[in-house]
């Protein structure tokens, strides 16, 4: 059985929701296996679905036979967050493109548009599988804005845009002026599009099951973080928004659909934006991601002393995209919202296992606070999961066991370790709650 996380106001009036009617929409899955949408609330069948999860972006990587496989240490990861109460994982479905590059992930699936490293595609499916029969979740994102796993910037190479801008070696402002094409790239986008048709219409070769009829998926997500990059782009990102999301629920009706997106901080800074794009009927829910040192609200030396700020701005960014939407929605019902991401820096940014975690803690602390008291968001996912390994070097090699920093962050900054078990307490905590 999935464990929920059903606050006290919820608990009081989940037999009244349950007996309310959604839109067509929400009410696309017919089996109480499936995660739907109504009334502003994540059910499962009849009961309030609430949850803390992780980021466990390389899962389909590490159920694979080939390079980078390990199936028994997947295992023994699924089972150790199982045993602290986490049923909901974010997963990348792949990688694409050139391999060997700085910063990327490797092995990539996406080998050139619409070609696949087949191996990886059935640790995919042998992932899904394992999740089914343990009664797990997982968000599975499609494309991605950032260089790490390809996404945005290797489908404007193989459009003839050039060669790929790589931050590591070019840095983020050049990388996000070519990336800002993307949105502006017919062919890119066809690429993009050709990719979410082949995966979202898979059919699991260990269930023989499409894809589309799978209780583990909770949600197809277009994007980690996609951005319009430039504020001359947005109209044309929301456009492209609008017909990736059409495009997964003409092909798969069964399953939630979502942006990925970070919220006002992802939006060019407009959060009619962001509201605009969590508006369409096709879009079952809202999200946003917090990154208190990524966004300068704490420093590599205030990691620990500016743990109140960190807090304090986390609440007025949930408040201020909880706000927005609901007033955006009004006349159509709200939807949830999903902190899917959120991480903070080992104390005094160190990195190696067992080193100090005490301002996290007290962030995470926090952001579980807003989830069983708070009332606004209606799960999260924490970033991410390192599990049972311990990082041989600072930055990520081909070959290393993969932790929940991808290659371009320093390995185990924001990472969670199983023997990080104060961190695990405070997890296993809200998860009963």
């Amino acid at each position: 059985m999935n464990k929920r996380i059903i606050g006290p106001s919820i608990m009081a009036t989940c037999m009244a929701l349950a007996a309310c009617s959604g839109n067509k929409t929400q009410q696309a899955a017919d089996t109480p296996d499936y995660v739907t949408v109504r009334d502003g609330e994540f059910y499962i069948g009849d009961s309030v679905y609430r949850y803390v999860g992780t980021n466990f972006w390389y899962g389909a990587i590490l159920a694979s036979e080939g390079r980078g496989g390990d199936r028994e240490r997947l295992a023994k990861e699924l089972d150790t967050l199982q045993s602290i109460g986490i049923n909901n994982l974010r997963i990348l479905v792949g990688g694409d493109g050139e391999e060997g590059l700085a910063s990327h992930i490797s092995p990539t699936l996406q080998k050139t548009p619409g070609v696949y490293n087949d191996t990886l595609l059935a640790g995919l499916d042998y992932l899904l599988d394992d999740l089914e029969k343990r009664g797990m979740k997982a968000v599975l994102y499609l494309n991605n804005a950032w260089e790490w796993s390809g996404g945005f910037s290797t489908y404007l190479e193989w459009a003839g845009a050039g060669k790929a801008v790589n931050p590591a070696t070019d840095g983020y402002p050049a990388y996000m002026e070519y990336a800002s094409k993307f949105v502006l790239n017919d062919s890119a986008k066809n690429m993009a599009a050709n990719h979410v048709k082949n995966i979202v219409s898979r059919v699991n070769s260990v269930t023989g099951k499409p894809y589309s009829e799978s209780p583990a998926i909770m949600a197809w997500q277009i994007a980690n973080e996609p951005r319009a990059f430039s504020p001359d782009n947005k109209e044309q990102f929301a456009e492209w928004i609008g017909e990736t999301a059409k495009l997964i629920k003409s092909i798969d009706s069964n399953h939630l659909v979502s942006i990925g997106s970070e919220g006002k901080w992802g939006c060019e800074g407009d959060m009619s934006l962001w509201t605009k794009i969590h508006s369409y009927p096709e879009v079952d829910y809202a999200t946003i991601h917090i990154w208190p040192y990524n966004w300068s609200w704490v420093s590599a030396t205030t990691t620990v002393d500016s743990l109140q700020v960190a807090c304090a701005n986390t609440t007025e960014y949930i408040n201020s995209h909880y706000d927005a939407l609901s007033t955006a929605l009004k006349d159509y019902g709200t939807k949830p919202i999903v902190l899917e991401e959120f991480g903070y820096p080992r104390d005094n940014m160190e990195i190696s296992v067992g080193s100090p975690v005490t301002a996290r803690d007290g962030y995470y602390r926090h952001v579980f606070s807003e989830i069983v008291n708070g009332g606004k968001l209606s799960g999260a996912n924490f970033w991410g999961w390192g599990g049972i390994v311990n990082p041989k070097h600072e930055v990520w090699q081909p070959g290393d066991d993969y932790t929940g920093d991808p290659a371009q962050e320093a390995q185990g900054l924001n990472s969670v370790f199983a023997s990080d078990s104060t961190t695990i307490s405070l997890i296993k905590e809200v998860n009963r709650k």
